[in-house]
Order: structure tokens, then sequence, then C-alpha cells
């Protein structure tokens, strides 16, 4: 499953990024003669209502939606460690503070959330996406490492480095976060995952990406609009999206099942 969800990945990640240049036509560039025309040996998935590559559209789609989901992952991955290991670490007020935190933006819905705060950032949209995305994903990873740091901090090594006046930062950094580094990496790959999915749903409703620039959120949105008429227009960003997510999903799950055996 790994492997499967690695070349899916490893795939669209290589014609994202290297494709575009290879194409005749650029995502924004329109073909008033093509439009809306269904595909051909000139445009390979057809064009959309203003003569736009399709082909050339879905791999720009493709490029900004994993960076967005890359990036939100890494931060929320991030923060749930840190968060995480100091509340399992610290105990005290600040474990009480830190799941306090948590428990309070797991009630919040992030939907309507980032739709009210959106309009405050229409010029940065797409950093303002990122942090939007990873400031609703790092609650339950945080939970699940806290739960593991509460398991280690009772350990040999751990109270070895206490004893030894060692800080806290020095702990975590030195013998909490080698130990986390499987759990991390699983809670990562699927939160790349949750982060596209949920970046393609905001710019679906307008609360993403923004026009000009194009994400596969923003894409799958136009064409649902004429997915019957003219389905290249829908098919093409919704099957990308579909594969990209299974993709990042295997090579989670895979790794989580990795994990797994290697502790029986």
């Amino acid at each position: 499953m790994t492997y499967l969800g690695a070349g899916i990945l490893v795939t669209l990640t290589a014609v994202a990024f290297i494709g575009p240049h290879a194409l005749t036509f650029h995502y924004s560039e329109q073909d008033h003669g093509s439009i809306l025309e269904a595909p051909t040996v000139r445009h390979w998935l057809g064009t959309a209502r203003l003569g736009e590559d399709i082909l050339a559209q879905t791999l720009h789609g493709l490029q900004k939606s994993l960076l967005i989901g890359v990036a939100a992952a890494i931060l929320a991955t991030g923060a749930a460690a840190v968060v995480g290991m100091l509340a399992g670490l610290a105990r005290g007020a600040v474990d009480k503070t830190s799941m306090w935190a948590v428990d309070t933006l797991l009630v919040l819905p992030p939907i309507l959330v980032i739709a009210v705060l959106s309009p405050l950032f229409v010029d940065r949209s797409w950093l303002f996406l990122i942090l939007a995305i990873a400031a609703f994903q790092w609650m339950l990873p945080a939970r699940m490492i806290r739960a593991r740091t509460l398991t280690l901090r009772v350990s040999g090594f751990v109270r070895a480095a206490d004893t030894m006046g060692a800080s806290k930062w020095h702990v975590m950094r030195k013998h909490l976060l080698p130990n986390m580094i499987p759990l991390l990496s699983v809670d990562c790959a699927l939160t790349v995952a949750t982060a596209v999915l949920a970046e393609a749903g905001l710019s679906y409703f307008g609360f993403g990406v923004q026009p000009p620039d194009i994400s596969l959120g923003t894409l799958i949105a136009t064409g649902s609009a004429s997915a019957v008429t003219y389905p290249w227009v829908f098919v093409a960003p919704a099957v990308t999206l579909v594969l990209t997510v299974l993709g990042v999903g295997f090579v989670g799950e895979g790794i989580r099942r990795s994990r797994e055996a290697a502790t029986l």
C-alpha cells in the first residue's frame, strides 16, 4: 500500500511540476477558437468556457493544492508536536491550558470561522488559507503526542535527563522527538490529505484560493456547473483530487501498518 501511494504521489508531483513546461498552452492562455471543446489532439483534456486548456489548468491547480496541503500539514504537525510534548512533559497549568485550547478549537466549526475571517485576508488568501487550515488540523495529533509523552516521561532516559538538570526543551529535542518521528510521519501524511481536501472544499465555496489564481477546488467549482453538458471540464480536476488524496492516504496508512508490525 505504501509503494502504491508513493507511486501515485511521485507521478502526480512530477507531472504537476514538470508537465507544464512541456505543454503548448499556459494555464491562463485563452484559445478563443476552441471554447468548451471536447478532448482533441490539440487540447488533450479539452478546453474550458473561455478556451483555457484543461490539462494546463489541472496541472497548475494540482501544484497549488499540493503546496497548500504540504505547507499546512507541516505547520499543523509542528504545532502538534510542540504543544503535545510540552503539555505532557510540563503537566500542571501548562497541560491544563493546552488541553483547554485543544478542546475549545475542536468545538469551533472551521468552515464558519474561515468564512467569517476570509474577507479580512483577501489580498493574502494564499498564506491565510495555509494558516487557517493548519490552525484546525493540529488538535487531535497534539492529544496523541501528549499521550505518548506521558508514557515516555517515566522512562529511564527521560528520568536520567531530568536528574542531570536538562531543560524541558533539551528533553523534548533530544529524547522525546526522536521517539515521536514514526507517529509524526503518519500524522503529517494523513494531514496532507485532509488539508488538500480542506483547500478544495474552501475554494469550492469561495473562501479559499481567489481568482485569477486557481486550484483543484476552484476548477471543480467552475466545472460542476457544466458537469453534465461538458463533463471534461469537471472530470479532470475531480479525478486528480481523488488520486491525490488516495495516494497520500495510502502512504500514511502504509506507514502506520509498518509501525504497528514493528512493535509486535
